[in-house]
């Protein structure tokens, strides 16, 4: 399979001192059985996450990406989330299908001067069903238009994570997901 991940996650030296690129990228292989990483820069500006991918970027089937993403060059993330667009030009899955890339805009938050964790991106795909945050923001409606054009078999349902996302998180991070089991054949098929 394929995994995507970030530079400024992975790479920095608060989480794996010592580490290099490859190494890091050879310990996800072995411990995830994936054949594929594909790095995107992140967001250094990010403090509470050293941007986790999560909040950046979701597959959302097979060769198909979700990703962050600023349609005005005034946002103030423009260029960080422009950098990330362009390492996932021209990039394919493990199987070689080209990624199919699909964007949801940047919900852009600041309290009190200070950018906190707002991304659609970090949402929770159930049995048929896309649980989502919601920021009351004029975004929050156009993302839950990009999720039902992906899912139209689920009902998505937002929430508002007011009390979540200042703390460094979004309804993702908050559930445990139960990915399939080569083992035992349980879970989502792959």
């Amino acid at each position: 399979g394929t995994l995507i991940t970030t530079e400024t996650c992975f790479l920095n030296p608060n989480r794996n001192p010592g580490w290099s690129k490859g190494e890091v990228e050879a310990e996800l292989c072995r411990m995830l059985g994936v054949s594929k990483v594909i790095w995107l820069p992140g967001d250094p500006t990010e403090s509470e996450t050293n941007g986790h991918v999560d909040g950046i970027a979701a597959f959302v089937g097979p060769g198909r990406v979700l990703l962050e993403a600023a349609f005005d060059n005034a946002h103030p993330r423009y260029d960080v989330l422009m950098e990330n667009r362009q390492a996932l030009q021209g990039q394919s899955d493990a199987r070689g299908r080209p990624l199919d890339v699909i964007f949801i805009e940047d919900a852009w938050q600041c309290e009190n001067g200070e950018r906190f964790c707002a991304s659609y991106i970090n949402s929770y795909l159930a049995n048929g069903a896309v649980v989502m945050p919601c920021y009351d923001l004029p975004t929050d409606q156009r993302a839950k238009a990009v999720y039902e054009q992906l899912f139209p078999q689920r009902q998505v349902v937002q929430l508002h994570i007011d009390n979540i996302a200042p703390g460094g998180g979004g309804i993702h991070c908050i559930t445990q997901q139960q990915p399939v089991s080569a083992n035992t054949g349980m879970g989502v098929s792959r």
